[in-house]
């Protein structure tokens, strides 16, 4: 009796030992906690990325160099440049609602 419960005990820590080794060697490899940005869509000027650690970034400034092609829709045209923007520094789109779309990224630690 005694045997069989320092057997299971054992087998336990060492189950739980391995799950601790895991998830560990799992964090390292996508880079640990994932960040998130939202990019909101108000209208070409008012457009703005939330960052993380709420840092607001308005993208107004950033847009007036960009010509929109004449049949393009402006929504669909500026929202697509400012998310390749966002994919170049390691974002990926993981959510979307009509007007917000939110990206994340693993963080290096």
């Amino acid at each position: 009796m005694k045997r069989t419960l320092i057997l299971t005990l054992s087998l336990l820590a060492l189950t739980g030992l391995m799950m601790l080794i895991n998830s560990r060697l799992a964090a390292q490899e996508t880079g640990g906690l994932p960040e998130y940005i939202t990019l909101h869509w108000d209208g070409r000027e008012n457009t703005h990325l939330i960052r993380p650690g709420g840092i607001v970034e308005l993208l107004g400034s950033k847009f007036k160099g960009v010509k929109k092609p004449d049949r393009a829709d402006e929504r669909s045209y500026f929202m697509n440049v400012a998310m390749n923007t966002l994919t170049t520094e390691g974002y990926e789109l993981v959510a979307m609602t009509p007007d917000d779309y939110v990206f994340r990224r693993p963080v290096r630690r």
